[in-house]
């Protein structure tokens, strides 16, 4: 009983020890954008020397559009504990439902992604579809 006590309080302070670490290297956290200064050099990490002059971040901070002085938009989106980036290259995937923009690459992979952009919404829908 007591080989059975001591295997389960070595499991505990294990767990407990490795909870601590994931903590302290802020592991598995709720990464969410702060603001549009975040999100510009987030963006500029991305892709070198993008510089957004307009962004439209979404209202729960897990995404947003950025376009530069040149017209190039970019999605900025969460992935993971990471933010991951795209430049659009053309309007064909991008779908309005009120406030919420749906945004389609042609990379597989990177997939769809819903914006909740409130009153931004139609704008960027409209500047989407000018998009080359």
């Amino acid at each position: 009983m007591s080989a059975l006590a001591l295997q389960f309080g070595g499991s505990l302070v294990a767990v407990l020890l490795l909870a601590w670490l994931a903590r302290r290297l802020g592991l598995g956290g709720d990464v969410r954008l702060r603001d549009a200064d975040e999100a510009r050099r987030l963006a500029d990490d991305a892709l070198c020397g993008f510089e957004a002059e307009d962004v439209a971040l979404d209202r729960a901070g897990i995404g947003a559009l950025l376009r530069d002085r040149g017209g190039r938009i970019m999605l900025l989106r969460r992935h993971g504990a990471r933010w991951v980036a795209r430049l659009l290259d053309g309007h064909d995937g991008v779908r309005l439902d009120r406030q919420f923009l749906t945004v389609s690459t042609r990379e597989r992979g990177f997939g769809a992604f819903t914006l909740d952009l409130g009153d931004q919404a139609q704008a960027w829908a409209g500047s989407l579809g000018r998009v080359r």
